[in-house]
């Protein structure tokens, strides 16, 4: 009839948990995009060629194509250009700060009357 009851601490616990998996999907989107990024901006080099491809074909394009996803989802992976990492200091704002954060703001609050 009755379910477990709920402490703050279990919900401080369960919203921490919330706010890493949003923190752990930010980064995982962020680094995507990255990936996207510099997918287009590769091939945009690619397709900047100066002279006709003398052996190219549809297939050898396309293996092309292949090779540069696979290279940009490796810079990515390696954060070359932090584009990621620029991105997630951007999103970081938006989510609710770590537990630790809010108690150090809070206890700073309490010291200083109040004022910041």
């Amino acid at each position: 009839m009755t379910g477990p009851i709920s402490t703050p601490t279990t919900l401080n616990a369960a919203s921490t948990a919330s706010v890493e998996a949003q923190r752990e999907q930010l980064r995982q989107a962020a680094q995507a995009f990255e990936a996207i990024f510099l997918r287009q901006m590769i091939g945009s080099m690619r397709n900047a060629r100066l002279a006709e491809d003398v052996f190219g074909s549809s297939s050898s394009e396309q293996f092309r194509d292949m090779g540069d996803a696979q290279l940009a989802d490796t810079m990515s992976r390696q954060g070359s250009f932090r584009i990621a990492e620029l991105l997630l200091s951007q999103f970081n704002r938006a989510i609710a700060p770590a537990p630790a954060a809010a108690g150090s703001e809070a206890n700073s609050a309490t010291t200083n009357g109040g004022a910041r």
